[in-house]
Parts: C-alpha cells; sequence; structure tokens
C-alpha cells in the first residue's frame, strides 16, 4: 500500500490515541503496595525473606543455599543436584574420563539414574535418530518470517512441530517421551538455522546449512552448525557441552520451570508446554541475562580506562546501580542470585573452564576484568544498599563470556540455554503428568471497590 501524508496524520493520532488508552491502563491499574501485606500475598511466590512459597514437590533437581542451625537460617555455599546427586561430582566424572556430558545427564535427568556405557550409548543412537527436521520443515518454517528474535522463532518452530505429529495430543508416558526426545535433539538445530536463516534475509549473509553429524555429541554438532567451515577445538566443544550440563536443570521453582508445570497442569500437548516455556525463558529476568552481562561488559570495557583499577571499575559499577550508566536499570547483571547468596556452584565450576578457554584464545585481559569485577561488584551493591546480605556470580556472569569466546552471537545466547533446559523441562513434564492431581490455579484477591453499572447516555 502506497503511503501519503495523511496516511502518516493517520498514524500519529493512532499512535497518539494509544498513548491515551495507556495512561488509562496505568491509572485504573495500580494496586496499593499496602494491600499485599493486608492480605498476606506472596508477590512472585516469595517470602519476604526470599524463600520460595513450597508449590510442589519434585525428585529431579534441588538447589541448597542455606543450612538451619540452631533453628536459625544461615547461608551456605550452593550446591546444585540433579536426582540426588551433586552437579560438582556429576562434572568432575565425565571430565575425569574426557567424555562430554550433556547426554548422559539428559539420560539422568530423565530416567533418575546414571547409564551404564551401554545404555549410554543406546541413548546417544535414539538421540541421533531424532537429529533431523521433517522434510521442507526448515524451508517452509524456519525460512519463512524470520525473525531477528531466536527465541520467538523457537517457540514459533516449537509450536509448528505439532503439525508434523501425527500423535500431537496423546499425553501418554511414551508418546510425551517420544517428543521430548524429539526436542532435546531438534532445538539446537533451529536455534541455529535459525539464526543463519535470519542472518542472511535481513542482513544479507551467506546461508549457510549444515547437516548435523549423528555421531558427534549436542555441543559438537552446534559447533559444526554454527561455523561456516565445521570446526572448532575440544576444548571449545568441552565447555560448551560444560554449559549445556550447568543449565540443563535448576529445580522445579524457576519461572520457566514452574511455566511447564502449569502449562502441562491443563491437559494440554508437549509442544505447548514447551513453547511456554520458551517464552518464559526469553525474559530478560530469567534466561536473557546472560547476553546483558555481555553488553555490558562491552560497554565497561569502552567506559573503563585502566580495567585492574580497583577505584575505576568500582566507580563504574557505582554508576551502574545509580542509574547513570549502561542501561540505566540499576543492576550489575550476573550477579545476585535469587536463590544463592554465598556462591552459585554453576559459576565456579565454569569459571575453572573459562580461564583455560581465555588462554586459548589470548583473551585473559578480558578474563582479569570478569574476575576483577566479580570480586568488586559485592562490595559496591553491599555498600551501595546498606546491607548485609551477601551476593556473588551466578551462571549468566561467565557463560555469556564463554560464548563470545566460541565465537556464538549475542542472538544465541538463550537458545543456548534452552537447548539445554529442554532436558529438565521435558523431565519436569513428565512428572507433572505421572502425578498429575489438580490443574495448577493459585488465588488472587480482588481488591477492587463495587461500581455500579452507568448507562452509555448518563456517562
Amino acid at each position: 500500500m502506497l503511503l501519503n501524508e495523511n496516511s502518516f496524520e493517520t498514524e500519529d493520532k493512532l499512535t497518539a490515541q494509544i498513548e491515551r488508552y495507556a495512561d488509562r491502563c496505568v491509572n485504573n491499574s495500580c494496586i496499593d503496595p499496602s494491600l499485599y501485606d493486608v492480605y498476606n500475598v506472596k508477590r512472585g511466590l516469595r517470602e519476604k525473606g526470599g524463600k520460595g512459597v513450597l508449590t510442589g514437590l519434585t525428585e529431579i533437581g534441588d538447589v541448597h543455599s542455606f543450612e538451619v542451625v540452631d533453628g536459625v537460617t544461615v547461608p551456605c555455599e550452593g550446591q546444585l543436584f540433579y536426582r540426588g546427586m551433586n552437579i560438582e561430582d556429576i562434572v568432575n566424572g565425565f571430565i575425569a574420563e574426557d567424555r562430554f556430558g550433556f547426554e548422559e545427564v539428559t539420560y539422568l535427568l530423565l530416567f533418575g539414574e546414571l547409564p551404564n556405557a551401554k545404555r549410554l550409548e543406546n541413548f546417544n543412537n535414539v538421540l541421533a535418530s531424532f537429529c533431523n527436521l521433517p522434510s521442507s520443515f526448515v524451508r517452509d518454517i524456519v525460512m519463512k518470517a524470520t525473525s531477528k528474535d531466536m527465541m520467538n522463532l523457537l517457540a514459533r518452530c516449537v509450536l509448528s512441530l505439532y503439525s508434523w505429529d501425527d500423535n500431537p495430543d496423546d499425553t501418554s508416558i511414551p508418546n510425551v517421551l517420544r517428543q521430548s526426545l524429539s526436542l532435546i535433539a531438534r532445538v539446537p538445530l533451529i536455534s541455529v538455522y535459525g539464526y543463519q536463516s535470519m542472518r542472511h534475509y535481513h542482513y544479507h549473509d551467506n546461508l549457510h546449512i549444515i547437516n548435523p553429524d549423528p555421531k558427534l555429541s549436542t555441543a559438537e554438532n552446534i559447533l559444526r552448525l554454527l561455523r561456516p567451515d565445521s570446526s572448532y577445538t575440544n576444548l571449545e566443544a568441552k565447555i560448551l557441552d560444560l554449559a549445556l550440563v550447568l543449565h540443563a536443570e535448576h529445580g522445579g521453582g524457576n519461572n520457566s520451570t514452574f511455566t511447564n508445570h502449569v502449562v502441562s497442569s491443563s491437559g494440554t500437548d508437549t509442544y505447548s508446554a514447551i513453547a511456554a516455556s520458551l517464552c518464559s525463558l526469553k525474559g530478560p529476568r530469567h534466561g536473557g541475562a546472560n547476553v546483558k552481562v555481555k553488553k555490558m561488559f562491552d560497554n565497561m570495557k569502552e567506559t573503563v580506562n585502566d580495567w585492574n583499577d580497583d577505584d575505576e571499575v568500582k566507580n563504574y559499577l557505582k554508576g551502574i546501580l545509580d542509574k547513570r550508566l549502561f542501561d540505566q536499570s540499576g543492576l550489575i547483571y550476573g550477579i545476585g542470585h535469587a536463590v544463592y547468596a554465598i556462591s552459585d556452584p554453576r559459576a565456579k565450576l565454569l569459571k575453572s573452564f573459562t580461564k583455560k578457554l581465555a588462554e586459548e584464545k589470548n583473551l585473559m585481559d578480558e578474563y582479569h576484568l570478569y574476575e576483577n569485577v566479580e570480586r568488586l561488584a559485592p562490595e559496591v551493591i553491599s555498600k551501595a544498599h546498606n546491607r548485609k546480605k551477601s551476593v556473588s556470580a551466578n551462571v549468566d556472569f561467565y557463560s555469556g563470556f564463554v560464548y563470545s569466546m566460541l565465537g556464538l552471537p549475542d542472538e544465541l545466547y538463550t537458545p543456548m540455554f534452552a537447548a539445554a533446559r529442554m532436558a529438565g523441562w521435558s523431565a519436569h513434564r513428565i512428572e507433572e503428568i505421572i502425578n498429575a492431581g489438580k490443574i495448577i490455579r493459585p488465588a488472587y484477591k480482588n481488591v477492587a471497590k463495587p461500581t455500579a453499572y452507568v448507562p452509555l447516555n448518563k456517562r
């Protein structure tokens, strides 16, 4: 349609009208904050002390961040457990044997036990059988209506896979497991293909669509598909594998997994439940945080002259808290966690390998800057907010740096989180179905005042 001056005038009027509507939304939707205390509402499903409200039971993942000593809750070094096993033991186990761990961890999360060598081989073969996409799916779904946001594209593609499933609505465990395994194998492919298509259609880059190698691990195939020459070092593949392992599961209370439980409790199909989790993970308060960390450091490197000058780094961090620098949010991204206080075990594990990769990439100056911020940020935050509660680096703090060293574009940071968390989401969906109870439906207290209806001609 051709646009003329009247078209632009109409558009301006429409924009102005929508802004007036928005003002009415704001004016008539503000709830008195004191009412949350009056009605004892757990905002964000959290107690006043920050502890989550208990809404369910699980045997899949567990997070330890405090101990009770003489009846007093005391923060402790963070620990993460997959099916009762400490993540540090799991990671140290497959690293000591120089193996990839994501597939093994996926088996553990789904079936509740570690596989022996034969079962792991069979499981890898099953995943490999799903490591493809339906005929014409890349052309007709991934490449058409490409999105600059990969999480939106992922959600759309996952929903579209419903149409290629001969039995999409069957919620029996064998069928849901089949669907889950196919998505665990396919989400990495869709992520990379979606990015390649976006770069081609929006930025005119060359289009590289490379087939996965069924003999390779998930981490190896991601790097193989992403790079035009399909090359990667062993260390690159191993640290990406570690990142996938550490993002695979984090208990039932995180936003995207809880979303999965809520949606699954309605009896809906697997594709809808996973798409809902993807939409949750997209948010910068959840899976999008690692991109924010990377962009924050990009800005810091341009702003701070001497990366090793503690005072200069602290002044930059203070500027962030004062909402003067970076995105004016007042948040130092990658520092602090809703559950962990003293330490995030995932950050500790990832940090040790981050240094090795930084040495390989000759990026030790950047690595030391990350170390400096990790050391100084808790002090700056404590002084700025006048509080004793400790904060520490979370997994997003180093994962963004790792992804950037691997050459992963910003657009794929959160999809990599999603590719990993597919394992945990699938396990939780199956657990929700097996232990099916009532649909999850919490209460909301209506605090609006009764209002009489007024006829149109009297308003």
